[in-house]
């Protein structure tokens, strides 16, 4: 078992707004909110790499609905800026979702 970051490690603090190192490591390290990292197989890890919502969705079809949810706790948590291709699919995805409160305590 692996345990990948839910948002992307490679573009995470190129999306976010202007954040100083120790920021950028917080947000690596982050055990505070149980969103922020999953186990995943080492297969799905590789698969997913540093991907956004765009790029990649989850196998599981039926998971779809919890990884976008928690995707966006994660961003909103760090103060990430969301592009508009991630926004495109999120929001496809989310229209076939139940509606979900999502509670967030930002980091920063």
């Amino acid at each position: 078992m692996q345990h990948p970051q839910r948002g992307p490690p490679g573009g995470s603090h190129h999306r976010a707004r202007p954040g100083t190192p120790a920021e950028r490591q917080a947000y690596a390290n982050d055990l505070d909110d149980p969103r922020a990292l999953i186990a995943v197989s080492a297969t799905s890890n590789r698969s997913k790499a540093d991907q956004d919502p765009a790029t990649w969705q989850p196998p599981a079809q039926g998971y779809r609905c919890t990884y976008a949810t928690d995707w966006i706790a994660v961003k909103i948590r760090w103060g990430l800026a969301v592009d508009p291709a991630e926004q495109a699919v999120l929001t496809e995805v989310l229209d076939g979702c139940p509606d979900t409160v999502i509670e967030v305590v930002r980091a920063r």
